[in-house]
């Protein structure tokens, strides 16, 4: 190192700008981690200014008059530099160094950009469902737009107790039930996925099938009962109810669901497949879809008759008292019948409401009424020759009159007698069996049977036949004045 008395005067001046612009310099190579990084730089610039000039005070022409207990003379020094100069000058190097480093342009640009959509937040939370996601970073990082964020977070939402209707069009399930009925195309897979929803499953009336199915029973009840009415004018109210029950009860509907291949989910969800039945046995009941009286004895817990005209007038369409789901029920089975009954109910509903009346009676016959049932084994008689001696007494024929045909092994272990049942010269029926009484108890009970079934034949028209285009006239079938009581 030159001595700095013998130096020439510019050198001395520009030897500590220099390096403090070198220093500067330098300082430009350090990485940028942060805005706090300034600090440790202007630090550093200052600690090496402070070392060169106390290397320069420790020689003794230079020294400090506090460096010394005694004043010793100074040499005559040029001016060297002006300090706030060279103040001024590290600190504009190393402002300026930062802010390029620093780009402070784009921490303005963040913080001042405006939030797109931040005015219509309000406006538009009812209609969001997603989140945008970005996978790569940019540049600059984008301001989050809270209008896009959803109104409840993905945790937190509810669950819904079925299917959304969207996801019908995606059930491959639910197209082969549709196809499988040969239902129209007016009828939607929405409307076929909201038949399948019990209201055991989902208790809101706007997503299950209670009032299709309610719809449906009183449909399919009708079209039943004036086929039957019809088809066998005489049958006793007790046997018409007992054959409505065998063609259109909860137990005979949900052969006909599950033959149709409706199958049946394990428990209800929204992340069930839209062509499965969904019921659940702690669920509400099915009872929404029965309509009756309640008698003011049933209120009283008072004991009562209930008579036929009764059971026309208060109870139910099948002649039942409406009651709540006994608790003392064991198992689920009745459960899981009525929720297959009330598709097929919510089915017949749905095809009356997209395709009409004649779709549905169409149905309800291809369906239902096809269905083979014999109303002779629902005959249950408790005095036979006595209710046959009063019909033929209201009818105006002679009395009945008991006449032995045939016999066989009169004295073996396993006699057989054939017995008929006389009214005048016209026989109304004859029955066998192992004793006379017997015998004449059957041939009562066949004589009463060829009376209350008659039938004018399969092809029997009915008042819902009217309503079509261009029917025939009227023609009114034959009208009984009721059993014997």
């Amino acid at each position: 190192m030159g001595d700095p008395i013998n130096a020439p005067a510019s050198s001395w001046r520009s030897a500590p700008v220099e390096k403090a612009q070198a220093d500067a310099a330098r300082a430009e190579d350090i990485p940028q981690s942060a805005p706090g990084c300034a600090k440790t730089l202007l630090g550093t610039a200052l600690t090496r200014l402070g070392a060169r000039r106390r290397t320069f005070f420790r020689d003794g022409r230079h020294a400090r008059p506090s460096d010394s207990p005694r004043p010793r003379p100074r040499c005559p020094v040029p001016f060297l530099y002006d300090q706030s100069q060279t103040w001024a000058l590290v600190r504009g190097n190393l402002f300026a160094s930062l802010m390029k480093r620093l780009r402070l342009a784009r921490w303005s640009g963040q913080l001042l950009q405006a939030r797109a959509g931040a005015v219509t937040v309000a406006a538009r939370l009812p209609f969001l469902h997603a989140v945008r996601c970005q996978s790569s970073s940019s540049a600059t990082a984008a301001v989050p737009d809270f209008a896009d964020e959803p109104a409840v977070e993905q945790g937190t939402r509810r669950r819904l107790p079925s299917p959304p209707h969207e996801r019908a069009a995606d059930s491959a399930k639910l197209a082969a039930l549709h196809a499988r009925l040969s239902l129209s195309k007016k009828l939607p897979l929405q409307t076929l996925a909201r038949a399948l929803i019990t209201q055991s499953a989902d208790p809101n009336a706007n997503f299950n099938n209670s009032n299709l199915a309610f719809l449906g029973s009183t449909i399919i009840n009708y079209h039943v009962l004036e086929y039957l009415v019809c088809k066998w004018p005489r049958l006793p109210m007790a046997i018409l109810y007992e054959a409505l029950r065998a063609y259109a009860g909860q137990e005979s509907l949900q052969q006909i669901a599950r033959r149709w291949g409706v199958e049946s989910a394990a428990a209800p969800g929204e992340e069930v497949d839209p062509g499965l039945l969904q019921w659940k046995a702690d669920g509400e009941q099915m009872v929404s879809t029965r309509w009756g009286y309640v008698r003011s004895e049933a209120q009283r817990n008072a004991s009562y008759r209930r008579g036929l005209s009764s059971r026309v007038v208060l109870d139910d369409d099948f002649g039942e008292t409406v009651k709540q789901p006994s608790q003392e029920e064991e198992g689920t089975q009745h459960l899981q019948d009525a929720a297959f009954g009330s598709f097929v109910q919510a089915i017949v509903g749905s095809i009356y409401t997209h395709c009409g009346r004649e779709a549905a009676k169409s149905f309800v016959t291809s369906h239902i009424l096809s269905r083979q049932i014999d109303p002779s084994t629902l005959f249950e008689f408790k005095l036979p020759t006595r209710e046959l001696a009063m019909l033929c007494a209201r009818e105006g024929f002679e009395s009945p009159l008991a006449r032995l045909e045939s016999e066989t092994g009169r004295l073996s272990r396993t006699p057989v007698y054939v017995v008929g049942i006389y009214s005048g010269k016209e026989k109304l029926g004859e029955g066998a069996g192992p004793s006379l009484d017997i015998a004449r108890r059957k041939a009562s009970m066949a004589s009463l049977k060829a009376w209350y079934l008659y039938s004018p034949g399969n092809k029997v028209r009915v008042p819902s036949d009217m309503m079509e285009e261009g029917a025939k006239p009227w023609k009114a079938p034959h009208i009984d004045i009721g059993e014997i009581i």
